[in-house]
């Protein structure tokens, strides 16, 4: 149910006019008699004091104006008596209009809060079809009366977090014994004569449920996803059909499939989440940050594109799948602990504030070319058993690789340090490439290369690494030209 205008403003705040208790009659009253007698007094005394003091016989036609300047006075006695009376009339009708339009705010209120408690209740339902109806319902709701939006979200971020277990995949063996077993039965019912027999409950199926959560997982993303490009988030006005400014708190839910691309909210809590099947964060923003600790991804986990505005925190986190990050940027990355069991692709991503990835682990391959570290970089006792890609990354700030265990190759050619750079005690079982990387040493940097590498001073003066033993790299020769005779 929408609210009337009257009550609706921009940034969907409902505003209640604001009702003073009237002043007593006696404090009108008395004012507006002294105004009208003073009114008298003044326009009388003002024309008379032109005429003489004493009248002669000769001044009769000056005793008829005195009388015309009396009628006068009191005719504009009248007229600020009118006046005033004019203005108490607006003043009781503007109170009156006040007063209705209170009503009908209360009573619009008291309509949306009994559907939301239907709705509320429709999502406690036995049946799936109730408590879509009760989803739908919440909907609309929110739609039409943008200052209940956050709570109805948070109704239906509740209904996630209840335990669920979804159904398992199905088996086609067992599908075709028991379609084969209901085939039976079908017969069995058509041929029995006993009147009155109650048919047999078919029981719960968890398929249902799992419609309905697929649908509460819809409804979200359809209300925060913004499709226009920055361009236009600066020169348009969003969808009607975008709510901003919501908070998601889906701590411990079981989301099936979920699709989250190119949403934007001002907090997302994922805490201990469960996402059953891939997961899609695609060129999402998170104005809040966002918190995945301990959230488990059963499969494929896409955050490309994506911003994260304060903290991306990922500590603890099992991704089972592939997790790609390429191209995002990242506030304060959090990642320690976290388990990546096949490939992970940070590919051009940003960290602005820091990433710490201590204790990390890495089955697969990670990469982290063109990465840019704004802040510090930690990976100090992480496990990289695929490849290590930080070729052509730059580390603005100190850059700790102490203890780490590199299984595979690791390749920072090209990569840029600006400060401290700490590889002590890390270990290399395929070795380590180095070469190219720059060093752009600061004062009272602390530098501790892998065994074997040395920083030296490469063409026009750059210092770069190189394995120890090896030449310096030669200076480029360019021909002369030969001079025109």
């Amino acid at each position: 149910m929408r609210l009337p205008q009257t009550f609706r403003r921009r940034g969907g705040t409902t505003r209640v006019p604001a009702l003073r208790e009237p002043r007593p009659a006696a404090w009108w009253i008395a004012p507006a008699a002294l105004v009208v007698v003073g009114t008298v007094y003044t326009v009388a005394w003002w024309l008379l004091a032109g005429l003489p003091a004493v009248p002669t016989p000769q001044q009769a036609a000056e005793t008829a104006a005195r009388s015309e300047i009396i009628r006068t006075a009191l005719a504009a006695g009248a007229g600020v008596g009118a006046a005033i009376t004019l203005m108490l009339a607006f003043r009781r009708q503007r109170h009156q209009e006040m007063s209705a339009h209170v009503t009908a705010y209360d009573a619009t209120e008291r309509r949306v809060t009994e559907l939301y408690t239907k709705a509320a209740e429709q999502l406690g339902h036995d049946k799936a079809a109730v408590r879509l109806a009760g989803l739908y319902a919440l909907e609309r709701l929110a739609q039409d009366n943008p200052g209940h939006r956050q709570t109805i979200v948070n109704v239906i971020c509740a209904y996630l977090r209840m335990p669920y277990t979804p159904p398992e995949p199905p088996d086609p063996e067992q599908a075709r014994r028991q379609t084969l077993r209901d085939a039976a039965r079908r017969y069995r019912a058509a041929d029995r004569t006993t009147i009155g027999t109650a048919p047999v409950s078919p029981g719960a199926d968890p398929e249902n449920e799992r419609q309905v959560r697929l649908t509460a997982q819809r409804i979200l993303p359809d209300h925060l996803r913004d499709n226009r490009s920055p361009h236009e988030r600066a020169t348009t006005a969003p969808p009607e059909q975008f709510w901003h400014d919501i908070r998601i708190d889906l701590t411990g839910a079981l989301l099936i499939d979920f699709d989250f691309a190119y949403c934007r909210t001002a907090q997302a809590v994922f805490h201990r989440a469960t996402f059953f099947g891939d997961a899609k964060f695609l060129g999402a923003t998170f104005f809040g940050g966002a918190r995945f600790a301990g959230a488990t991804f059963s499969m494929n986990a896409n955050f490309g594109g994506a911003t994260f505005i304060g903290t991306a925190g990922f500590g603890g986190v099992t991704f089972a799948g592939g997790a790609r990050f390429a191209g995002a940027n990242l506030g304060i990355a959090e990642f320690a602990g976290a388990t990546f069991s096949m490939n992970a692709n940070f590919a051009q991503a940003d960290f602005s504030s820091g990433a710490g990835f201590v204790g990390t682990t890495f089955s697969g391959d990670a990469g982290f070319a063109q990465v840019t570290f704004n802040g510090g970089a930690e990976f100090a006792q992480a496990t990289f058993s695929g490849g290590a890609r930080f070729t052509g990354a730059t580390f603005s700030m100190n850059a700790d690789f102490g203890g780490a265990t590199f299984s595979g190759g690791a390749e920072f050619g090209g990569a840029t340090f600006f400060t401290d750079a700490n590889f002590g005690g890390a270990a290399f079982k395929e070795g380590v490439d180095l070469a190219g990387a720059q060093v752009a040493q600061a004062p009272g940097a602390q530098l501790v290369w892998p065994a074997g590498w040395r920083v030296a001073s490469g063409a026009d003066g750059v210092r770069v690494l190189e394995r120890k033993g090896e030449p310096p790299p030669a200076a480029e020769t360019v021909p002369l030209e030969k001079p025109h005779d």
